[in-house]
């Protein structure tokens, strides 16, 4: 029997480390008008809209995570990858609401 997805929550903290020392790929799940506005600098965008886990680049030993505004749609991507057989139960809990509160850059234009 397979096990039931499950999805893990990272805190902003932990995603930059990982980020920063090359453990994690992070992936914005969420529409171009809304990177537009406001961006994770070093993520790479899958809109949730037209999610395909396929789209996702070769993370290679990296962890995948997803990230979105608050972190409701990253946990949908993440369950929605895992159905398609993919290992990535990884998430931003609180999205980039969460990261800037935290104190992290965010950039603009995408």
């Amino acid at each position: 029997m397979d096990k039931a997805p499950i999805v893990h929550d990272l805190t902003a903290e932990e995603v930059a480390a990982g980020v920063g020392d090359g453990r994690y790929l992070l992936v914005d799940v969420r529409e171009p008008n809304e990177i537009a506005v406001e961006a994770y600098p070093d993520a790479v965008v899958v809109p949730l809209s037209t999610f395909d886990p396929a789209a996702i680049p070769d993370p290679g030993s990296k962890i995948v995570v997803f990230a979105c505004r608050s972190g409701k749609r990253s946990v949908t991507a993440s369950l929605a990858a895992q159905a398609a057989g993919k290992p990535y139960d990884s998430h931003l809990a609180g999205g980039i609401i969460g990261w800037k509160a935290a104190g992290f850059p965010t950039k603009t234009g995408g």
